[in-house]
């Protein structure tokens, strides 16, 4: 019994070192994510945890709080590489580059409403002290609410405005675009495929014809 119990102290010590270890490499890592040596400080601390409570199971028939199954080592590596580790970017990069185009077509019923909605998304983006500069024009209520919305086009789903057509392309594309070679006025340029640019695929949009079928099978 007293081998039992020198072992189960060991357990426990390197119970405690692989803690210690986790936490170092956590601190070490500050914040990145899929950093290996996180990952098997990890795996070292859930084997000992196991092994500890195996060995505490078999002397006095308890149990830790622990909810741990043993990990194998080289198969944690595999996996680990294999959903994102540092092996895995630096032996498999993509040679081009995902270039994600997108137009969405917009009716105004009112051109009063959407200046309206737009002015509140305007007041409530500017300091107290301040006072906001009126909003003149559709274009520029809009950019407003897309502003407001960190540029996502969801921030346009908005009853004031009604969306048409549109289409998204994915393109692979040899270099990713450089918009200092661009006008700020230069509406085409920076959507402009280059010649060794290839289309992927494309999706068409069409929200009326969608909720003109809903309704139809409604009936």
């Amino acid at each position: 019994m007293t081998d039992q119990h020198g072992e189960l102290d060991a357990a426990l010590e390197r119970v405690i070192d692989a803690t210690r270890r986790h936490l170092a490499a956590v601190r070490a890592a500050q914040g990145r994510i899929d950093d290996d040596n996180v990952w098997q400080a990890y795996v070292a601390l859930n084997n000992a945890s196991f092994a500890y409570d195996e060995q505490l199971l078999d002397a006095y028939g308890e149990v830790t709080p622990w909810d741990v199954e043993s990990i194998d080592p080289d198969e944690a590596d595999e996996r680990f590489a294999a959903a994102g580790g540092d092996g895995l970017e630096a032996t498999d990069p993509h040679p081009s580059v995902i270039s994600v185009r997108q137009r969405r077509d917009y009716r105004v019923p009112s051109v009063s409403a959407l200046i309206r909605v737009a002015e509140v998304a305007r007041r409530e983006g500017t300091p107290e002290e301040d006072e906001p500069a009126p909003v003149e024009g559709v274009g520029e209520a809009v950019l407003e609410l897309l502003q407001s919305g960190d540029g996502s086009l969801s921030a346009l789903d908005v009853p004031e405005l009604e969306p048409l057509d549109g289409v998204v392309m994915v393109s692979e594309v040899g270099t990713p675009v450089d918009l200092e070679s661009f006008d700020d006025d230069d509406p085409a340029g920076p959507f402009q495929p280059a010649v060794d640019d290839r289309l992927v695929g494309r999706l068409d949009e069409h929200p009326f014809l969608e909720l003109d079928e809903e309704h139809d099978h409604a009936h």
